[in-house]
This record gives C-alpha cells, sequence and structure tokens, in this order.
C-alpha cells in the first residue's frame, strides 16, 4: 500500500533540480519534462473531480457530501447534513421513508388493480381508514399498532445510536441471528437477506443505491397519488385506465382545469 502510494506520488512530484545544473541544456531538458508532467496531473485531477455525477452539473458538491453515501449526488441547498451527526440521522430517516413508500406504492397499485380487474371489492386506498373490522375496535387497532411500531422504532433507534447493541443475544427474543445486520438501517440475516446479497455491506454499494433510487422515485410517486386523489378522487389504476381510453383529452393539464 505504501509503496503503491509512493510510486504514485512520485510519478507527479516535481524534480528537485541540482544547484550545479542550473542553467544547463540537461536542466532546461529536466524542467520541461516536469512542466508537462504537472500539467498531466492538473488536467487528470480536473478530469476525475468533472467525472463524478452531481444533481446540478457543473455545480461543486459541498465538501461534506463527498459521494461515499449511497444515492449521493451533492443535493443540500439548504446545508442540513453540515452537522455529521444531523447527516447521519437524515440518512437514516430518508431510508426509513423512501421504504415506507415503496410499501404504499407496491400496496396501493396492487389493491387497485384487483379492484378494478373485478377480482376483489377491496375499497380504494383513501377509503380504507374508514372501514371497520369486526373482529376488533378501531381503538383496539390503533393500541395494537402503536405497541408494536412503537417497540420496533425504539429498537431501530437504540441501533442508530449503539450500533450493534441490538443484534446481542437475548435483546430480541432469541432471533437477534435471524435480524442480525452489519450497519444501522440494514439488518440483514436469514429472514431480511435470504438470498444473501449483501453479506458484507461495505461490498454492498451498488444494492443500496439501487434501493435508494427506487425509494426517492416512490416517495415522488407517492406524492403524485396524494394530489391524484384530491383532485380525481380515483386511485392510480383508474386514472391510468381513464387516460388510455382518451390519450389526447384525458391528460394532467386537463385534469388539473388549465386546458381550453
Amino acid at each position: 500500500m505504501a509503496s503503491s502510494t509512493a510510486a504514485t506520488t512520485s510519478g507527479f512530484c516535481p524534480l528537485i533540480p541540482n544547484r550545479r545544473l542550473a542553467g544547463s541544456p540537461l536542466h532546461v531538458l529536466i524542467s520541461g519534462r516536469r512542466s508537462k508532467r504537472q500539467r498531466h496531473h492538473h488536467r487528470r485531477c480536473v478530469i476525475t473531480s468533472a467525472q463524478r455525477p452531481t444533481w446540478l452539473p457543473g455545480l461543486d458538491p459541498p465538501p461534506y457530501l463527498d459521494g461515499t453515501l449511497a444515492g449521493d449526488f451533492g443535493f443540500d441547498p439548504l446545508g442540513l447534513g453540515e452537522d455529521p451527526k444531523s447527516l447521519k440521522w437524515y440518512v437514516q430517516a430518508e431510508l426509513v421513508h423512501a421504504r415506507f413508500a415503496m410499501a404504499a406504492v407496491a400496496g396501493i397499485l396492487l389493491t387497485d388493480l384487483l379492484r378494478t380487474t373485478g377480482v376483489s371489492s377491496i375499497p380504494a386506498w383513501y377509503e380504507a381508514g374508514a372501514i371497520k373490522f369486526e373482529f376488533a375496535s378501531t381503538r383496539s387497532l390503533f393500541i395494537v399498532q402503536l405497541i408494536l411500531m412503537g417497540f420496533v422504532e425504539t429498537k431501530r433507534y437504540m441501533d442508530f445510536i449503539n450500533p450493534g447493541s441490538q443484534a446481542k443475544e437475548g435483546t430480541f427474543f432469541g432471533l437477534e441471528a435471524s435480524l442480525e445486520g452489519l450497519e444501522p438501517g440494514y439488518p440483514g440475516g436469514p429472514l431480511l437477506n435470504p438470498l444473501g446479497l449483501a453479506k458484507d455491506i461495505h461490498l454492498a454499494h451498488d444494492w443500496k443505491l439501487k434501493e435508494i433510487k427506487n425509494g426517492r422515485l416512490a416517495m415522488v410517486a407517492m406524492i403524485g397519488i396524494f394530489v391524484q386523489a384530491s383532485v380525481t378522487h380515483t386511485g392510480p389504476v383508474d386514472n391510468l385506465i381513464k387516460h388510455l381510453s382518451n390519450p389526447w383529452h384525458t391528460t394532467v393539464i386537463q385534469t388539473l382545469g388549465l386546458g381550453s
């Protein structure tokens, strides 16, 4: 490691001129080669810096967003991540919201598809909350959900504060080995990583990047679904069917009342 670093450095370090060679043809030749190497080094550094993708081409990302985080494109116009502790928390918050959004989009599309095809009489997602179940009251379900979600979120927060503390024996009813992860926010084990795609979280950057990209897309999709339900009072599959039946007159412009 040290030898390779030294070799790389020496390839671009300027040669120290000998005082006896000053002004001689050999000194001029060495200086010319050194100048060429320096220009090449500068050009290579500029190219390497420009190759990193950013959310706005040509914009230098802030120094604390150095590209090591999954999905880091240097986007932080408000400077919320300047504090390292806050940045770690924002990373976990985005990850959790992304996963909830992906689950929500999949659930909404599936139930909408079952309802529109006549397979099931499941209500639209924005009406499902008003449905009362016969086996339990709404208050009982709320209390049960509060306890379960509170327990899980507390465990997640404790693992964030003290990484690895929730993987110790006896911390999760003896199921620690089935949920053991290598990094906060990325639980693994046979239960949540059955295919072993990310056994070593440090080598799973591609998987983390794919997850956060899909999660961000799902969060944007959820905003669209919210607006769509508020304006059209129908689900995404119903709106898609209406658009396909008359694509030139059933669009976003006509729906929002901006068309003629």
